[in-house]
């Protein structure tokens, strides 16, 4: 904003026949309206100027109302006005700002909780039954402050600003330069990524599905594997056509509802059906001590890997209405609470439950989905193996539009600078129809993706547990040495480094296990 905000005018217009027009303005504390002029999509040059429909000489002037105070500083002297950006009006993001509590609970509960979560028994054979639960409890406690610290960097009392998006909120805090180097590649990962790794085990659930169902009873054809990932991609970009983010509050709901299902059906079919003969909970020991430190620290990436979404979290308040009375935080907090709460009920009993009744025989990849089936397929009602099948394909469909949804606003964020005007339906059909077969390729090529969970943990964990508490210090500036600053400068470095050590321990652990790289070759 700068030397382009709108001071106070006075009452009476100026007459000029060089004058331009001027951009309408309006108070920060209109934080519900679109006030995105720092955005790393929008530059400032970049404002749609209104048409003037009155003579130049008699150009209208908005005077700024002496009643009006800024969010949070009722002792400022001077008012300083945000512009209206049409820009965020047209995007899939921003287009709608009529969400709530309910909806913001129903976004974060389907991209927190998802297949990821699976794997964690996995993390508890090298770390055992104690430092497994401390990790898993103080992951979950870190990651729960670094949201709340999120929430409450969404909108800035000073300028009036939302940050409707992560990368938004970066650019804004480090700079252009800083954040495109550390935080652009994990956060395109968390989308795009994460939509790949969806159509890698929504197309397995589908097979497992169809076998359930049909067993040796159908006479058809089943698909092969690649046509498998095919009809999930098509099932995806078909559901991928509503509008933004606010309009899928409805599938987000689904989805959290599916993800709680199968990820209870799992455990307690585990735990009903009874421990595995001869299960061990003895640490796995690799054969060197190095080795044996490399699969802890590969375990703690997977408990980070299982922790997602807040690379979305300011996506999901930018729904919300916010003004000066009743600001975006409150109900946004109250959502994430619920969701989390959920959340937790879900993962604590996977991993516990999980790793009670296999041990170290819980399989890598695949984690407890697999498990239910090599163990337990035979004994099993073939009515609740389906219905796991079938909630973990749902899911996985409802998950894939929260995480294309930043894709999808990149990419008519580029039509809508350009033209200065909303994409049309047509062009939206086909941005979202190439981002799902370009994931739908990406799975066909790499569909060993999934079994990199330690390493994409290391690779995202900043985004989750360091970057928050660097912008908070950034921001909010906290008292030097004081408490809160010594807090969020800790955890934000030891997150940094905890993630360089998770990266060097994964690729070490792969390299010495050996992934079979299975080029189009889908499993």
């Amino acid at each position: 904003m700068g030397d382009k905000e709108i001071g106070s005018f006075p009452t009476t217009p100026r007459t000029g026949s060089a004058a331009p027009t001027p951009p309408i303005s309006a108070p920060p504390s209109q934080l519900h309206s679109p006030s995105l002029t720092r955005s790393p999509l929008l530059s400032t040059d970049d404002h749609i100027q209104p048409a003037s429909k009155t003579p130049k000489s008699s150009t209208p002037r908005i005077r700024t109302p002496r009643f009006i105070t800024p969010l949070g500083s009722p002792i400022r002297r001077a008012l300083k006005l945000t512009r209206f950006d049409p820009h965020d009006a047209w995007l899939p993001i921003t287009e709608s700002r009529n969400g709530n509590a309910y909806y913001a609970a129903f976004h974060t509960l389907c991209s927190g909780i998802g297949i990821q979560a699976l794997v964690l028994p996995v993390a508890f054979t090298f770390l055992g039954w104690s430092w497994g639960i401390i990790t898993l409890t103080v992951a979950f406690i870190w990651q729960l402050y670094t949201l709340y610290l999120l929430v409450h960097l969404h909108e800035s009392p000073e300028t009036g600003m939302r940050y409707s998006r992560y990368l938004q909120l970066c650019n804004a805090t480090f700079g252009e330069k800083l954040a495109k180097r550390f935080a652009l590649f994990p956060i395109l990962y968390l989308s795009a990524g994460t939509c790949i790794t969806l159509i890698i085990i929504g197309a397995q659930s589908c097979r497992l599905f169809f076998n359930t169902v049909c067993g040796g009873t159908c006479s058809a054809q089943p698909p092969t594997n690649a046509e498998w990932y095919l009809i999930f991609t098509s099932a995806a970009v078909l559901l991928s056509q509503l509008p933004n983010l606010n309009s899928i509050a409805g599938v987000s709901l689904v989805g959290a509802i599916t993800a709680i299902a199968y990820c209870t059906l799992i455990w307690v079919i585990s735990v009903v059906e009874g421990r595995m003969p001869g299960v061990s909970y003895n640490p796995v020991k690799g054969r060197t001590e190095v080795i044996r430190i490399f699969d802890i620290l590969n375990a703690l990436g997977i408990i980070a890997f299982a922790f997602r979404g807040h690379n979305l979290i300011l996506e999901i308040q930018a729904t919300m209405p916010s003004d000066e009375k009743h600001p975006s935080r409150v109900p946004m907090w109250k959502g994430v609470k619920i969701a989390y709460t959920l959340v937790a009920m879900c993962l604590f009993p996977l991993a516990i439950a999980g790793y009670w009744a296999y041990g170290q025989m819980i399989p890598v990849d695949g984690g407890m989905l697999t498990a239910l089936f090599a163990f337990h397929g035979q004994d099993t009602s073939q009515f609740l193996l389906g219905l796991t099948s079938l909630c973990v394909i749902i899911s996985s469909l409802s998950s894939f539009q929260i995480y294309g949804m930043p894709a999808f606003d990149d990419m008519e964020s580029l039509y809508v600078k350009k033209k200065k005007e909303p994409s049309p339906w047509w062009l939206r059909l086909i941005f979202r129809a190439l981002f799902g077969y370009l994931c739908f390729f990406a799975a066909v090529a790499i569909p060993f993706l999934a079994s990199f969970a330690g390493l994409i943990g290391g690779i995202t964990l900043p985004v989750t547990l360091a970057y928050p508490c660097f912008m908070w210090v950034k921001v909010k500036k906290p008292k030097v040495y004081g408490p809160n600053w010594w807090l969020n400068w800790s955890l934000g470095l030891f997150g940094m480094a905890l993630s360089g050590l998770l990266i060097a321990a994964s690729l070490f652990v792969i390299i010495d296990n050996g992934v079979e790289f299975s080029f189009f070759n889908p499993a």
